[in-house]
């Protein structure tokens, strides 16, 4: 009996340290992460919100990671390009990609893409939210939301507005403010947003919708009027400046704003995402990160992998319930 038990005792003991093993091995045959440098790619030229935002983070991360981070920018037309290298890329971690609204835009404007928006990729971490606003020229026509709604209520269809091209967020966020408010007004779509600015001041348009960092100089220059933003608070960069909900009636409820975070590829392991979005928010809530931030207007703001999809997912829906309204035709 005590044979027969002893050979059971041995055998069980043989079987347990194989396992032990072979989870040794297993364990060991996943390189620690990060082993190697960190790539962010950005589809956005260098120099804009969207990069100054990836390099502020870069550099913290670099630090807590213990990893170089650097910046790839490969700026297109909806960010296509960018897009389709992260999908392809291998998850690991080691390549994010900067997501936005303007990649629920996307998802939302185009009727096919070398990737799927919402499959191919893991948002990891929001980054920072940043105001829309509505400016008019100075010395112009209107000084307030107030006067540029009556005027529009009173003569349909004469009111211009100016936004980047058909299908950015500024242009679309213009669309649902007009749908929202209940106008007839012309939306004119430029290449971009120096020649809306150059259209605003000389007159050729009555009103731009854009995010409003890029807007600061000439606000500060007192070269254009901020007259409303658009999201559902006051900005404390323009404090004295009221959001579109505050005229009540229709736009009692209306809310956008853009943000941006980072996203890596699907099946990048979940210890990874998480490792990642937890080095992010930490370094999102640091006092000279979000100065550096709030210097471009943007609000530096963290959040769970979770919350990071379900903000994409509501815009692209947003989005695309807006295109539907204004019966703008995918591309």
């Amino acid at each position: 009996m005590f044979s027969v038990h002893a050979n059971g005792l041995r055998r069980h003991f043989v079987w347990a340290l194989s396992l032990g093993c072979l989870a040794f091995s297993v364990a060991n045959a996943q390189p620690a992460f990060p082993n190697k440098p960190i790539k962010i790619v950005v589809p956005n030229a260098a120099g804009g919100a969207a990069d100054i935002t990836a390099r502020t983070v870069a550099q913290k991360l670099s630090e807590a990671l213990g990893q170089s981070v650097v910046i790839d920018n490969k700026p297109s037309a909806g960010g296509i390009v960018a897009g389709e290298m992260v999908a392809r890329s291998e998850p690991d971690g080691h390549t994010l990609l900067l997501i936005s609204s303007g990649t629920a835009v996307s998802a939302a404007l185009f009727k096919s893409l070398p990737f799927d928006t919402v499959k191919d990729f893991t948002p990891v971490s929001k980054l920072a939210s940043f105001d829309l606003v509505i400016a008019v020229a100075e010395g112009g026509r209107f000084k307030t939301l107030a006067e540029l709604l009556s005027y529009a209520r009173a003569n349909p269809g004469k009111l211009n507005i100016g936004t980047p091209q058909i299908g950015t967020t500024q242009n679309l966020a213009a669309e649902l403010f007009l749908s929202s408010a209940g106008l007839s007004a012309q939306i004119v779509p430029f290449n971009g947003t120096p020649p809306v600015i150059t259209a605003l001041r000389g007159g050729e348009i009555d009103a731009m919708v854009e995010i409003l960092g890029p807007l600061m100089p000439q606000i500060q220059s007192k070269a254009l009027r901020p007259v409303a933003l658009l999201g559902d608070k006051r900005s404390s960069v323009l404090p004295d400046v009221p959001a579109v909900k505050e005229v009540g009636g229709n736009l009692a409820q209306f809310n956008v704003s853009s943000w941006n975070g980072l996203s890596v590829p699907a099946k990048t392991p979940r210890e990874v995402v998480q490792r990642l979005s937890r080095e992010l928010q930490t370094i999102l809530a640091l006092p000279e990160v979000k100065k550096r931030l709030l210097e471009l207007s943007l609000y530096a703001q963290g959040s769970s992998p979770e919350q990071a999809a379900e903000i994409l997912n509501q815009d692209i829906r947003r989005w695309t319930e807006v295109l539907a309204k204004s019966k703008i035709e995918k591309q």
